[in-house]
């Protein structure tokens, strides 16, 4: 090149740095500032962002890049970033996939930054705590949590002589029989959309016996226990207290629910909400919430929604972890719960007056200290949708319950036959 085209080129860069001093001053440099990138799904993933200004307000030298995945693309979008070599630093992963990357070694272990953090594991949900941690180390924060339990009609309820909601099975099916006696001939005595497996899953980790057996090796849904869950929920659809029916076979949920079809449903926490917007008037004051039956009295529900995890190929784990104990504090909790209307994973977010005071969301307060995680192996979706397809077919008459245990413990054992074969490589290794 000619002194006169190197001599073009350096005015050129003068001309761009003073204009860019008259814009605003000296641009910062990188090396300054640094990015956390962040992946965060669905409607958590809009909204997170109202609570960033205060953390980079607050740690001026980092700067929260946020993605936002559909939930539906989530699970590959992960799988594809990991053989990529292009994870982020950190994300919101729904408790069932922890055990998955764990597996893959793709999740940085957090106990030695959990040692002397503003994150004290004891204030949070032992259930919902349990679900982070594989072989003994912890691999994830709640972030928010998810679990199941009964809405009710109350004046369905006293019409058919039930004067509190039941507490345990029999009381259960008792109210269940009462209800369906009292019913309109199209009407039920409770939903349990059979494309969800979720009811039948809480009425099963309500069991002494393990799903899994011999560290997660084999299915374990012969047990006694597995068997009474399976046979009580199936009873409820031969007795005709719920109607053998899909989602999708329902045209709206709340307004069915509202009609009366229905007195008791087992749901979710963002259902207060599309409730108190979607039911009419004069039934808001007949809804309530109330935790799940147990065999002799209240009883376990499923452990679910999201953690913050750290991926292990992450260049920012120190500033990252900042970001994680900054939206792990109570207050920074309610402040989402108030965007997203998710439950706060721990105890001390729900001494808030606002959250106390909450007639529907009390049952879940109650409901969130006896919650248990699914089996923490990296198969367990693929194992529960065969628990879903194995009920959906006995309801319908293709199985006993004798045959259908019988049949899910042999689907497990060929889903869990590579895990098996890994283990015992690993053994002899």
């Amino acid at each position: 090149m000619t002194w006169v085209g190197r001599g073009r080129r350096l005015l050129a860069a003068l001309s761009l740095v003073m204009g860019a001093a008259l814009l605003g001053g000296c641009p910062q440099r990188a090396a300054d500032v640094t990015v956390i990138r962040f992946w965060a799904m669905g409607r958590e993933g809009e909204v997170v962002t109202a609570l960033l200004p205060e953390f980079e307000r607050t740690h001026p030298g980092i700067r929260v890049d946020v993605q936002q995945l559909p939930w539906t693309a989530a699970h590959e979008k992960l799988l594809t970033a990991f053989a990529g070599d292009a994870t982020p630093d950190i994300c919101q992963l729904g408790n069932t996939w922890i055990a998955e990357f764990v597996a893959l070694g793709a999740l940085e272990p957090l106990d030695a930054s959990l040692a002397g953090s503003s994150v004290d594991p004891h204030d949070f949900f032992g259930g919902i705590w349990d679900t982070n941690q594989v072989a003994g180390r912890v691999y994830g924060v709640p972030w928010y949590v998810d679990t199941r339990l009964l809405f009710y009609r109350r004046d369905l309820l006293d019409r058919a002589g039930v004067a509190v909601p039941p507490s345990s099975w029999p009381d259960w099916m008792r109210a269940l029989a009462a209800l369906k006696a009292r019913a309109e001939p199209d009407h039920y005595a409770i939903l349990l959309p059979m494309n969800e497996v979720e009811p039948l899953l809480a009425l099963a980790l309500q069991q002494d016996d393990p799903l899994l057996r011999d560290n997660g090796r084999y299915g374990n849904f012969s047990s006694p226990g597995f068997r009474r869950a399976l046979g009580t929920y199936v009873d409820m659809f031969r007795q005709g207290y719920a109607p053998p029916i899909t989602a999708s076979q329902l045209s709206n949920v709340w307004s069915e629910f509202g009609r009366g079809t229905f007195a008791f449903y087992i749901s979710g926490p963002w259902n207060i909400g599309e409730f108190k917007r979607r039911l009419p008037s004069a039934v808001q004051p007949a809804w309530s919430t109330a935790p799940l039956p147990g065999p002799t009295g209240p009883g376990a529900s499923i452990a679910g929604g999201s953690s913050l995890v750290l991926f292990r190929a992450s260049h920012a784990k120190a500033a990252a972890w900042k970001l994680i104990e900054y939206l792990a504090r109570p207050d920074v909790e309610l402040r989402f719960h108030a965007l997203t209307g998710d439950l706060p994973p721990r105890r001390t977010a729900w001494n808030d007056t606002a959250l106390a005071s909450d007639i529907h969301a009390r049952a879940f307060r109650d409901q969130l200290e006896r919650v248990k995680p699914a089996p923490q192996v990296p198969e367990w979706e693929r194992i529960a949708d065969e628990m879903r397809l194995i009920a959906e077919q006995t309801i319908r008459g293709q199985w006993k319950v004798e045959e259908a245990v019988r049949e899910l413990d042999a689907r497990t054992d060929r889903i869990l036959e590579k895990r098996r074969w890994l283990l015992a490589r690993g053994a002899r290794d």
